[in-house]
């Protein structure tokens, strides 16, 4: 590919206010090499003028960068003490008006799955989830909440059957589940960060960010959160240095802000 990747990343911050700074070069780069070659693109410059001219050439480059890979109650194991310890103590310590941050979203599994798991402890008119993303297009497919079987292979049996309808080989999610969501677009590198949090959920997306900025990102997470409030991560993920950051660690993917 011809053409200097520092131009091409400061001309897609320019554009689309991603930063391409903060991902792994060689395995970002590598995807979005592999977009334009498949646009039959041979040159950076050239590809950023038609991002610059056809909209949905643009729509697919920011749907091709971001990592969307995402299924209902991943990894349930932690999703179970999500359930049985996290949600008692937060209601416990604030009350039941939660104020709970979903951030990368992806396709809306994630919120979604924590309206259903926080159903199990307060009615559903109680309970609302901020869910944010970078990618408007990721946005528009949660909003449907149309998924295939596979994406909700770990949803509980009793809230599979009460809270989807089977349409084909997909599952539409009820529109009582989605009306307590709110989505937003948000980049997690530029965006202010919403304030006062209970519990801010952000799994196996920062595995994608140079080290730099999961701290940057860690930081801005435990400034959001309320004192007590908790932090869930991936099961891909760990925070190193969650003492120097301000956080006591509860379990693997637990962390809390004193």
């Amino acid at each position: 590919m011809s053409n200097d990747y520092e131009y091409l990343k400061k001309a897609i911050f320019d554009l689309t206010s991603i930063d391409l700074n903060a991902y792994k070069e060689q395995q970002m780069k590598r995807r979005i090499d592999t977009l334009i070659t498949k646009n039959g693109i041979k040159e950076y410059e050239k590809y950023v003028n038609l991002l610059k001219t056809d909209q949905s050439k643009f729509e697919e480059f920011v749907n091709y960068l971001t990592i969307n890979v995402s299924e209902f109650y991943r990894n349930p194991d932690q999703w179970e003490v999500l359930d049985k310890e996290v949600f008692p103590e937060l209601i416990g310590k604030f009350g039941k008006n939660l104020k709970i941050w979903s951030a990368a979203c992806s396709t809306g599994d994630e919120p979604y799955s924590l309206v259903m798991a926080l159903s199990r402890h307060l009615p559903l008119n109680q309970i609302k989830i901020m869910a944010t993303d970078i990618d408007k297009q990721v946005i528009a497919k949660a909003k449907v909440g149309l998924y295939g079987e596979k994406s909700l292979a770990g949803v509980p049996a009793d809230l599979k059957q009460k809270y989807f309808t089977k349409i084909g080989p997909s599952y539409q999610i009820s529109q009582e589940i989605k009306d307590r969501v709110e989505f937003k677009q948000h980049n997690l590198l530029k965006d202010a960060y919403p304030t006062d949090c209970h519990l801010i959920v952000c799994r196996n997306v920062l595995i994608y960010f140079k080290e730099d900025a999961k701290e940057a990102i860690y930081k801005k997470f435990e400034s959001a959160l309320k004192p007590g409030g908790i932090l869930f991560i991936g099961s891909t993920e760990q925070i190193i240095t969650y003492r120097e950051i301000g956080y006591e660690r509860k379990n693997s993917f637990f962390y809390l802000k004193p």
